[in-house]
């Protein structure tokens, strides 16, 4: 097969798949509710320190108060937990559902918060947290 280069045809531009992205959106078990929330999920996070996040929570999962939120991973207590800037003490307690629709925390796009290099690209490398890696195969 004879591969032209640029633009790349479409028969080798590969699908975009979620799982080749990190960090991903995950499902929430349960949330501890104080001056900064803590969010369990039903599988370990891929989030980092500085990580911008959005709260999905549908109406049979009470805590409403949350719902459309967002803040930053200001701490990783255990490998499925994060604790984020959002305050969510006198809400409605987290309830568990087993509606189709579940509570989700998501990670979105970028903040352009990264350290800005001023001394050129040997001595720091520059991160933007809430970016997306791709780490598909190909």
């Amino acid at each position: 097969m004879t591969v032209i280069s640029p633009p790349i045809p479409p028969f080798q531009n590969l699908p975009i798949n979620a799982q080749f992205y990190q960090p991903s959106q995950f499902f929430i078990s349960a949330i501890a509710q104080g001056v900064t929330t803590i969010v369990t999920t039903t599988e370990d996070t891929n989030y980092v320190i500085g990580q911008t996040v959005r709260l999905i929570i549908p109406m049979q999962s009470g805590i409403r108060g949350l719902n459309g939120q967002q803040g930053y991973v200001i701490a990783i207590p255990a490998p499925n937990q994060v604790e984020i800037t959002i305050n969510s003490v006198g809400l409605d307690p987290f309830t568990t559902s087993t509606a189709r629709q579940q509570p989700q925390i998501l990670a979105i796009g970028d903040v352009n918060t990264g350290p800005i290099n001023a001394n050129g690209p040997r001595n720091t490398i520059p991160y933007v947290p809430g970016s997306f890696i791709d780490i598909s195969p190909a």
